[in-house]
């Protein structure tokens, strides 16, 4: 697919105007290189190994294979809904987007709001928690080959800045060759997969298939083995975890609403597939149990690689393959986070978000929010010089964060969908202001709009600011190309609702007990904190300068918008 062509360009525009917004980045992205970015992102394999000992010890084998299968099935539902949201409303910003053109107009605001700044912080956090997790499989790695080195965490947050600095090169210096540094990043991805899987396969004693398959264990001293497999569970969710990066690409990706969602469900497709036979491979290939729980590394499957191979350099080299893809997966979340936060400033979220929303007019890349996420990010990590758990509180995001950011707009989504509220993709307004007559004679309230905000504080039309406010937000939704069909479609939308909130449940749970202050999960408090702390900046400052999203100057005009409106608002976008 060719991304420059003119054709696609326009269509692209045109999708984009319909938001409200002017194509300002450029869309490097085909299909193949976003879904190398998608699967970068995952790195399901990868995290299978990474974080084997979460679900590995609250549930055991039996409790991680057959957790793997439910969460993979469970969340492919959820990211399908997500998928549906990104075909209809194809833009950077995302879920606080989804959630205005979906809530009720009375909490459009404050609910697009609030979400905004959950889902920033969530991936800010999520480039420091990568980055500190790089820094200790090198630590772990320098462990194996010299059992002397004592690891200290000072250093660890020294190697997550170089990895930060790594990402921001990348994404600021060489950002036209980020895609197909993602295509390099998917070849290595599936070759290392191949290589690693063989290597263990071949060398590893194999373990019996009723070990694999019916051996639970509950090492976090549970009161019942059922509580213990929901708390292991977290581990397996937490294998899929980002896999809405790509919707924050979506206005460098050509013929975004189709691909994105495309994307989104190959990506995890596929790489479910590989960590499924990974997790497999693992359980069958993990020999010494305790050896491996107890490794000097920190990380069992090093223990595993060199128990297998029995050779330093073997084992080296095979976690060297696992630390380029999470360097690679790193690059990737810094440039979702910096889009993310680029879009909320565009639409008056943060505070100077004059300086947030400006984009290089070389190279089409918002460096100042790429410099800002990856400054946040590099002083998140000196949180982990002082104390482990206060950094653990900061990971909490990664999970609580984003699928409480992913909830909100499915539940939406849902409502609108089993009144009957969202039109057939193709149906054709001629612009927003004369579509909510037409578009909501059949139904029994008025239809929330995917456009933009028009909101009293912003515009002085001719008309009085309450009609105007009605006719923008009060326009009809309409289904992307890419959707589940009829009622299969409700089904899986209420499931994947379900699905969260069982997540969220068991995420804000602590990994064993007793519990003291060091082993406490303090995620609830983390995210209830950004939650309510935006909220209460909303009610004191945001609510005079946040409207939700703004309409561009230049595509004011197709909305209808009396020329008082137009001006106002290209007041308020002028960076």
């Amino acid at each position: 697919m060719n991304s420059d062509s003119g054709l696609e360009r326009t269509d692209d525009q045109a999708a984009l105007a319909r938001l409200g917004k002017k194509q300002v980045l450029k869309r490097r992205f085909g299909f193949l290189s976003i879904v190398g970015f998608a699967m970068a992102e995952l790195i399901t394999w990868e995290t299978v190994l990474t974080l084997f000992n979460q679900s590995f010890e609250n549930g055991g084998p039996a409790g991680a294979f057959y957790g793997y299968i439910i969460a993979c099935l469970s969340t492919l539902s959820t990211y399908t809904v997500i998928s549906e949201l990104a075909s209809m409303a194809p833009i950077a910003g995302g879920q606080y987007y989804w959630v205005y053109m979906l809530a009720p107009v009375r909490w459009k605001k404050v609910s697009s709001y609030l979400i905004g700044w959950l889902t920033c912080l969530a991936w800010i956090a999520t480039i420091a928690t990568e980055t500190i997790f790089l820094g200790t499989m090198i630590e772990g790695l320098i462990t194996l080959n010299d059992l002397g080195f004592a690891q200290q965490r000072w250093q660890n947050t020294l190697l997550a800045w170089a990895s930060i600095a790594g990402t921001f090169f990348i994404n600021v210096v060489l950002p036209n060759a980020l895609p197909r540094f993602e295509i390099a990043m998917l070849v290595l991805h599936l070759a290392g997969f191949v290589a690693i899987m063989a290597t263990l396969l071949a060398l590893s004693p194999k373990s019996t298939p009723d070990f694999v398959f019916h051996t639970s264990l509950n090492e976090g001293g549970w009161p019942t083995q059922r509580i213990s497999y929901c708390v292991g569970f977290i581990g397996n969710i937490a294998t899929f975890v980002g896999a809405d990066a790509s919707v924050h690409m979506a206005e460098e990706v050509a013929n975004a609403a189709v691909v994105i969602p495309r994307a989104i469900i190959t990506g995890m497709t596929l790489n479910s597939a590989l960590g499924f036979a990974m997790m497999l491979t693992v359980l069958f290939c993990i020999g010494d149990v305790k050896s491996v729980l107890g490794s000097n590394t920190g990380f069992p499957f090093i223990q595993i690689f060199y128990n297998s191979t029995q050779s330093y350099a073997g084992a080296s080299v095979m976690t060297a393959v696992i630390m380029v893809l999470t360097m690679a997966c790193s690059t990737g979340i810094t440039a979702t986070a910096s889009r993310m936060t680029w879009s909320f400033a565009r639409d008056e979220g943060l505070p100077f978000s004059r300086f947030l929303k400006q984009v290089n007019h070389r190279t089409k890349i918002p460096i100042v929010s790429v410099s800002v996420v990856c400054g946040f990010a590099a002083a998140l990590t000196l949180i982990y010089i002082g104390s482990t758990t206060a950094f653990n509180d900061v990971i909490s995001l990664t999970v609580t964060g984003f699928y409480s950011t992913y909830f909100l707009p499915s539940v939406f989504l849902l409502y609108h969908r089993m009144k009957g509220h969202i039109l057939p993709h193709g149906t054709m307004l001629d612009g927003l202001p004369d579509a909510p007559a037409s578009a909501s004679a059949n139904s029994d309230q008025p239809i929330p709009s995917p456009g933009p905000s028009s909101s009293p504080e912003r515009n002085h039309s001719e008309k009085t600011t309450k009609q105007l406010e009605y006719e923008i937000s009060q326009a009809p939704l309409i289904w992307g190309p890419w959707k589940v069909p009829g009622i299969l479609g409700t089904i899986n939308n209420l499931y994947a609702c379900v699905y969260m909130l069982f997540v969220i449940f068991w995420s804000v749970w602590p990994p064993s007990t007793p519990v003291d202050y060091s082993t406490m999960n303090y995620s609830i408090v983390v995210t209830a904190g950004v939650l309510i702390l935006s909220g209460i900046w909303y009610f004191v400052r945001a609510r005079k300068d946040y409207s939700g999203p703004l309409i561009d100057e230049e595509v004011a005009e197709i909305m209808h918008l009396s020329p008082a409106a137009i001006k106002a608002s290209s007041q308020k976008t002028e960076v």
